[in-house]
C-alpha cells in the first residue's frame, strides 16, 4: 500500500505558510493481469499566496540486482537504466564561464534544478521506474500542467523524493499537489495502464521510412545537392516514403518565410513539387520558437523575444548563439501562423521536423508553470499544423504526448561512437551514437503509446564516418526494432548492391520483426545488455556495450 507524504511551502500576505499531508491508497488489482495499480492525487486547500515548493516522499526499495530508470528532461537527455552504484550526471566540474558562454545548462534543466552527481542519487522528470527482473514498478505523472513532476531517488535511503516544479505560481483554494500513476507488474501492463489512465493515444500507427539531409551534409545543402540526393533516393525508397530537408535551407535560423536565395534559387515550393513528383512525402526542418543572433528576425524585432533579467533568454551556442521567442507576443503568433501557412499551404510540405522546442517554455510565472507553458506551446503547434505530420525534437517528452505524430527520443547521433573526450565532460544532451542507441532501447515503451519513436538516423555508408561495421549494425538495428521511424542520410545513389541488400534486410526487420526482448542484467556485478528478436522462424540476438 504505497504511502505519500507531502509538504507545501508558500508565501502569503501573513508570511510563510506550511501545509503537510499524507496520501495512502490500496493497490487495485486489474482483473486478468498481474498488474497492481493506484492513482495518488492528493489535493490541498491553500490560502491566497504564491508557492515556493511542493515536495513529497515515497519509500521505494531498489533490489540489490535491480535497475532504476529516470526519464531525462527532454528528447536529447541521456536516460539509461542504472544500478545503485551509478548516478545521474550533472554538469560536474565545468567552470561557470564555460557553462555561461556556451549555454551548456540551457539544453537540459540544469539551470532550474540541482544535479548532485553523487553515487546512488538519480534525477528524472515526468516518469521513472524500478525494475527487478521482469517486474516493473512505475511512478509516473498524469498531468504536467500544474508543474513538471521531478523525481530524485536516493538508493541508500530507499527514498523517492517527488517535487512539483511550481515555484512562483499564484494559488488560492484547491491545488493539485501531485497527480501520480503508480503500478507494479510486467512492462507492457504498467505502461498500458499509465497511458490508459492519461487517456492518451498515438496520432498514427504508420511507420516512416526515408531520407533526411542532416547527418551527411549538415548545413552545407543546396538545391543542387538535394536534387542529386533525391535522384539517388528514388532508386532505393518506395512511394510514400519521406524525403526531408533539414537545417541549412533558410537564410538564418528564425527567418522562415523564404529560402536562402543562393542555395535554393528556385525556392522551397519547387523542391516540394519535385519531391512529390518522385512519389515521396516532403519534409522540412524548422525551429519555430527560436532565432539566431544573425537572423533578420533578431535584428528587426527585438521585442519579440522572451526576456529574463532584462535580456533575451539565451538558449545555447548553436549558430553563433540563439534566443527564445515569446509565443504569447501577438506579432510572434502572427509570424508563426504565416510561417506554417507558407510551409504547408503555399509550398506544399507534408511533414515538419520541429526542433529546439524546449525554448518555448524556459520559465513560468504567477499564472502558469513552465510545464503548463510547454503543454500549451505544443497544443499551439498542433493547432497551427492541423492534420499535417509533426516530428518533434528537442522537446520535454510528456508535453508532446498525443500531440506530435513522431518524436525524437534520443540525442543526435554522431559520426563516431561517443563523441570527443571534452564533449563527454559537458551535458547529457550532447551528440552521441552510443547514447542515442541506449535511449532508443530504454524509452521504447513510449513507441506506439505516446507517439512514434524516432531514434535518429542510421548509416550504411563507409565514407564521412568513423563508426565500425559492428557499431553501424547496432545503430541500424536500434532504429529498426524500437521505433516507428527509420531515416538515413546517405547518398543512396552511391549504394553498392551489398548496401542495397542491407537496406532491404533492414526494411524487412523494421516491418516484420517480432518477439523483441531486452535483457539487461548484472553478471559478475557488471551490466550486460542483450537484444533478441524473431524474423520468421529464426531468432537473432546481439549485445550492446554500455
Amino acid at each position: 500500500m504505497p504511502k505519500l507524504t507531502y509538504t507545501i511551502i508558500m508565501e502569503t500576505s501573513e508570511g510563510e505558510h506550511r501545509q503537510s499531508g499524507t496520501c495512502q491508497e490500496h493497490w487495485d488489482v486489474v482483473p486478468g493481469t498481474s498488474v497492481r495499480q493506484i492513482i495518488l492525487a492528493p489535493r490541498a486547500d491553500l490560502p491566497e499566496g504564491k508557492l515556493k515548493s511542493v515536495e513529497a516522499e515515497m519509500a521505494v526499495k531498489l533490489a540489490e540486482d535491480g535497475f532504476v530508470f529516470m526519464n531525462g528532461f527532454q528528447t536529447w537527455s541521456f536516460s539509461p537504466e542504472m544500478t545503485a552504484s551509478d548516478s545521474t550526471k550533472g554538469l560536474g566540474p565545468l567552470p561557470k564561464p564555460v557553462i555561461d558562454h556556451y549555454g551548456i545548462d540551457r539544453y537540459g534543466d540544469y539551470y532550474f534544478r540541482k544535479y548532485p552527481g553523487k553515487k546512488g542519487v538519480f534525477e528524472g522528470t515526468s516518469y521513472c521506474y524500478f525494475r527487478e527482473g521482469d517486474e516493473y514498478r512505475l511512478v509516473a505523472s498524469l498531468d504536467e500542467t500544474p508543474g513538471y513532476t521531478q523525481f530524485s531517488y536516493h538508493a541508500a535511503a530507499n527514498k523517492l523524493i517527488i517535487r512539483r516544479d511550481c515555484a512562483g505560481l499564484a494559488v488560492n483554494g484547491e491545488y493539485p499537489v501531485l497527480d501520480l500513476y503508480v503500478a507494479a507488474g510486467s512492462e507492457q501492463e504498467v505502461f498500458d495502464g499509465w497511458f490508459k489512465a492519461m487517456g492518451i493515444t498515438p496520432r498514427t500507427a504508420e511507420k516512416l521510412t526515408g531520407y533526411t539531409s542532416w547527418y551527411n551534409r549538415y548545413e552545407d545543402i543546396s538545391e543542387e545537392t538535394m536534387l542529386a540526393d533525391l535522384e539517388g533516393a528514388a532508386e532505393v525508397l518506395k512511394p510514400g516514403d519521406l524525403f526531408q530537408i533539414d537545417d541549412g535551407w533558410e537564410p538564418a535560423v528564425g527567418d522562415w518565410l523564404e529560402s536562402d536565395p543562393e542555395k535554393f534559387p528556385s525556392g522551397m515550393k519547387a523542391m516540394a513539387d519535385t519531391i512529390h513528383e518522385k512519389g515521396f512525402k516532403a519534409g522540412l526542418w524548422l525551429a519555430p520558437f527560436v532565432a539566431c543572433k544573425r537572423s533578420k528576425l533578431y535584428e528587426e524585432h527585438p521585442k519579440w523575444f522572451y526576456f529574463h533579467d532584462r535580456a533575451p533568454w539565451y538558449c545555447g551556442c548553436n549558430w553563433g548563439g540563439f534566443y527564445a521567442l515569446d509565443f504569447d507576443y501577438p506579432e510572434v503568433r502572427e509570424y508563426l501562423k504565416e510561417t506554417f501557412h507558407k510551409v504547408f499551404d503555399e509550398w506544399g510540405y507534408d511533414l515538419v521536423k520541429l526542433d529546439f522546442l524546449y525554448a518555448a517554455a524556459p520559465f513560468g510565472d504567477a499564472k502558469e508553470t513552465r510545464g503548463g507553458r510547454m503543454v500549451r506551446a505544443m497544443k499551439y503547434l498542433r493547432e497551427l499544423c492541423g492534420d499535417k505530420l509533426i516530428l518533434g525534437c528537442g522537446v520535454p517528452l510528456m508535453p508532446a504526448f498525443g500531440l506530435v505524430d513522431y518524436c525524437r527520443i534520443s540525442c543526435d547521433v554522431s559520426l563516431d561512437w561517443d563523441d570527443t573526450p571534452w564533449m563527454r565532460m559537458t551535458n547529457r544532451e550532447r551528440i552521441s551514437t552510443r547514447q542515442a542507441i541506449l535511449n532508443a532501447i530504454y524509452r521504447r515503451q513510449l513507441n506506439g503509446r505516446a507517439f512514434g519513436n524516432d531514434p535518429d538516423v542510421f548509416y550504411l555508408r563507409d565514407t564521412n564516418l568513423k563508426l565500425t561495421p559492428e557499431q553501424k549494425k547496432m545503430l541500424a538495428l536500434g532504429c529498426a526494432l524500437f521505433s516507428q521511424v527509420r531515416l538515413c542520410s546517405d547518398e543512396m545513389g552511391s549504394f553498392t548492391p551489398a548496401k542495397r541488400d542491407a537496406w532491404t534486410r533492414l526494411l524487412e526487420i523494421f516491418g516484420t520483426a517480432r518477439d523483441v526482448t531486452v535483457r539487461h542484467e548484472l553478471k559478475d556485478k557488471k551490466p550486460v545488455l542483450e537484444i533478441t528478436y524473431r524474423l520468421g522462424d529464426e531468432y537473432f540476438s546481439y549485445q550492446i556495450p554500455e
